[in-house]
C-alpha cells in the first residue's frame, strides 16, 4: 500500500512544481485518463497534450492532499483542494480573465507495476463556473 500512496504523492508533488515530465514518469505508457464530465483519453502522449492545454489555460496548485490506497495498492484515491487562476480561455468554456477559484476535487487511480494505469478526476464543474462568473452550459 505505501508504494502506491508514495507514487500518488509524487505525482501531485510534481503537479504542484509544474514538473510535467516527472508527472508523466509516474504514468504507465497506456494510461487511461477519465476527464471530469468529459471523454476518456488513452496513452501517456495524449496525457502530455492534456497537460500542455492545462498549462496554457490554468495556474493551479493543490492543497490539503489526502491519499488512500487499498491494502494491495492496486487502487488509490485522493482528495484535495484546488487553488487556481483561469488565465487563458479553454475550448468550450467561458472567457478567461484571470479569475481565481478554490474548489474541492478528487481522483481515483489504478496502479499496475509501480505506475499509474488510470486517473479519473472529479470536481464540481457548476461550482467552478459560478466562481469564474459564468452560467452553466446548456
Amino acid at each position: 500500500m505505501s508504494d502506491s500512496v508514495q507514487l500518488i504523492q509524487d505525482y501531485y508533488a510534481a503537479f504542484n512544481r509544474g514538473d510535467w515530465e516527472a508527472m508523466l514518469a509516474c504514468l504507465d505508457e497506456a494510461v487511461v485518463h477519465d476527464l471530469n464530465q468529459g471523454e476518456r483519453e488513452d496513452g501517456r502522449e495524449t496525457f502530455r497534450a492534456f497537460l500542455a492545454r492545462m498549462d496554457r489555460s490554468y495556474v493551479e496548485r493543490l492543497e490539503d492532499i489526502v491519499v488512500m490506497a487499498t491494502a494491495d495498492g492496486a487502487r488509490a484515491a485522493a482528495e484535495y483542494v484546488v487553488h487556481g487562476e483561469y488565465r487563458a480561455t479553454d475550448e468550450g468554456l467561458p472567457p478567461a480573465q484571470g479569475q481565481r477559484y478554490v474548489l474541492p476535487g478528487g481522483a481515483f487511480f489504478e496502479v499496475r507495476d509501480g505506475k499509474i494505469a488510470r486517473v479519473t478526476n472529479y470536481y464540481n464543474l457548476q461550482e467552478w463556473l459560478r466562481q469564474v462568473g459564468a452560467s452553466a452550459p446548456q
